[in-house]
């Protein structure tokens, strides 16, 4: 089963400095059949203007991963943590027992990028923060994991939840393909560019929830970047 979530189709909120499309219920929007997908709980899609950000706040037993698109965003946290994450590349923050951080766009222009929150096997636990580069070339025509908490992904950012990140680059007619357990819960969507999955076509930004299958193929129709979480 796939059921593309249009990205126009997509809640979400302009707070001026911040443009968002949600594709679960999120802050003010909410809908009652969109509450997760398995264990993933969120995924926002934020236009963030220059000079702006979120300001300190906390968050508690979550596993947030932030995968910029477009941009660099900065992040400061309460552990004393502070990094800048460029376009391609991802950071992960594991929550666990409490933590407050701040994410801004000190960039000059527009910064671009996924917020994925994923829900944790345990609560609890020390907070953790970690980013790591991804240069586009190492996935190119493939998927490869960004982050996991699956036995076997040692090289991916660790996150403490039975599920995996993953992303790839195509171009134009390339194929990837993904071994997925029926069982799971898996969510892709097309950051650029326009793909087909298994016959189901999603332009830029469209969604796509998927259970009940053995396998994905990935048909790139343009050139393309595609992010998947597998989940249980």
């Amino acid at each position: 089963m796939i059921e593309k979530r249009p990205f126009a189709g997509l809640g979400g909120a302009d707070h001026g400095w911040l443009k968002a499309k949600h594709h679960f219920s999120f802050a003010n929007y909410y809908d009652p059949g969109r509450m997760g997908w398995g264990a993933l709980r969120v995924w926002n899609d934020d236009e963030i203007a220059p000079q702006s950000g979120f300001p300190p706040h906390p968050h508690a037993d979550m596993e947030i991963v932030t995968y910029v698109r477009q941009g660099a965003i900065t992040h400061k946290d309460s552990l004393g943590n502070e990094g800048r994450t460029e376009a391609g590349d991802v950071q992960v923050m594991s929550a666990g027992s409490g933590i407050r951080h701040a994410e801004y766009n000190l960039e000059s222009g527009d910064t671009r990028l996924f917020q994925i929150w994923i829900e944790p096997n345990q609560h609890g636990g020390a907070p953790s923060w970690g980013a790591k580069p991804f240069p586009k070339a190492d996935r190119a025509g493939r998927f490869v994991t960004l982050a996991s908490g699956l036995p076997g992904d040692e090289d991916a950012l660790p996150i403490r939840t039975d599920a995996r990140v993953v992303g790839a680059t195509l171009k134009a007619g390339e194929t990837a393909d993904y071994p997925l357990d029926p069982e799971r819960h898996a969510y892709l969507v097309a950051a650029t560019g326009a793909v087909e999955v298994n016959g189901v076509r999603l332009d830029a930004r469209d969604g796509a929830a998927i259970t009940g299958e053995t396998a994905l193929k990935v048909r790139a129709l343009q050139d393309s970047e595609v992010v998947l979480v597998d989940a249980a």
